[in-house]
């Protein structure tokens, strides 16, 4: 499978490079302006109390900075991080192992929480509630229950799928917090902080050119300007400007509004295979031959953002907004494109 230039996945050498441009305070941080303000609330009580931080999830779509609020957090409250993430943590003694190194203060950072285990989830629960951790030792009539103390510790779980996370889990959570997509303005600044992090000249027009296609996802406009940033190495002169920026986006097949050749084939295979739907996700991942969870978590937020795509209960409808932006003539009848068409795979 190639990889999407938009792809919130990254490769090794770009996680170091993430790192070193990821804020390590509240007022370094750009865009989530009501998340940053109660989230600077629960902070500074918390540290006037002299207390560790109560438990917080944060939800939304991937790449807008849950990982790196994580480090924020770690860095205002002035304790330590241990990062992991919920496939990972394939068995209940493995959490337990994590839980029984952590400080008192420390925060637990677990990334994609709504694919732990029901297992491991039980073990979970006590410790967020009684900081304690419940062993069992033997089997049958001679098992013993064994309740070891545990230091309090901040649990911050991340997920982009909030309702497949069980209720229990969910209600043990004192602070749940939402990402939104940044505003161009926001974007901007981010690109603009990078790009100077990074010592790459970029000129104003650069910066808009490439924040405006984005998808308001910090992730995606850092790792276009990299590669912005490689293209007016080898074919510029080192400086990125709009005419640059275009002429890199443009190689990369990445249009004025920020959609890639897989959006695309998304959208083509919905209105020209089904007359516009609705169609299930599976028949769509089928089709253009990905897997559905890529076609959910990556491309249908941003298509659903620009009012591209509707999610109806019988499957998703490409808008008359998608027929425009792809050149197609959009079909005047009275009844719903594909209304015929076959359920939701």
């Amino acid at each position: 499978m190639t990889e999407r230039a938009i792809s919130p996945q990254s490769r090794p050498e770009e996680v170091v490079v993430d790192a070193a441009l990821r804020p390590r305070s509240l007022a370094e941080m750009i865009g989530q302006d009501r998340l940053r303000d109660n989230l600077r609330i629960l902070i500074q009580a918390a540290r006037g109390r002299g207390e560790p931080l109560d438990h917080i999830l944060l939800y939304g779509p991937a790449g807008l900075g849950k990982t790196t609020l994580s480090h924020v957090v770690s860095h205002e409250m002035g304790v330590g991080l241990k990062v992991t993430a919920g496939p990972a943590i394939e068995r209940a003694g493995d959490l337990a192992a994590i839980l029984t190194n952590l400080r008192q203060g420390d925060i637990l950072f677990i990334d994609e929480i709504h694919r732990l285990g029901r297992a491991v989830e039980e073990v979970l629960y006590p410790a967020m509630e009684d900081f304690a951790l419940d062993i069992v030792i033997g089997k049958g009539p001679s098992a013993r229950n064994i309740r070891l103390k545990l230091p309090r510790f901040t649990l911050v779980g991340a997920t982009t799928r909030l309702a497949l996370m069980t209720a229990p889990l969910r209600a043990r959570f004192g602070a749940v917090y939402r990402f939104d997509f940044y505003d161009l303005a926001a974007m901007e600044q981010i690109i603009r902080r990078a790009a100077r992090l990074l010592q790459a000249p970029i000129s104003d027009d650069g910066v808009t050119e490439i924040a405006r296609r984005g998808r308001g996802t910090p992730r995606v406009a850092l790792r276009l300007l990299r590669r912005v940033r490689d293209y007016a190495q080898v074919k510029a002169d080192g400086a990125i400007t709009a005419e640059t920026a275009r002429q890199a986006l443009a190689l990369m097949e990445i249009d004025d509004l920020g959609l890639d050749v897989l959006d695309r084939q998304v959208l083509g295979r919905i209105i020209r295979n089904f007359d516009g739907g609705p169609v299930g996700l599976e028949t769509i991942a089928a089709a253009v031959s990905e897997e559905s969870d890529t076609i959910m978590d990556v491309v249908e937020p941003y298509l659903l953002q620009l009012g591209f795509l509707e999610r109806t209960p019988r499957g998703r409808l490409a808008t008359r907004r998608a027929y425009e932006h792809l050149g197609e003539p959009y079909p005047e009848r009275g009844e719903q494109p594909g209304l015929f068409n076959s359920a939701p795979a």
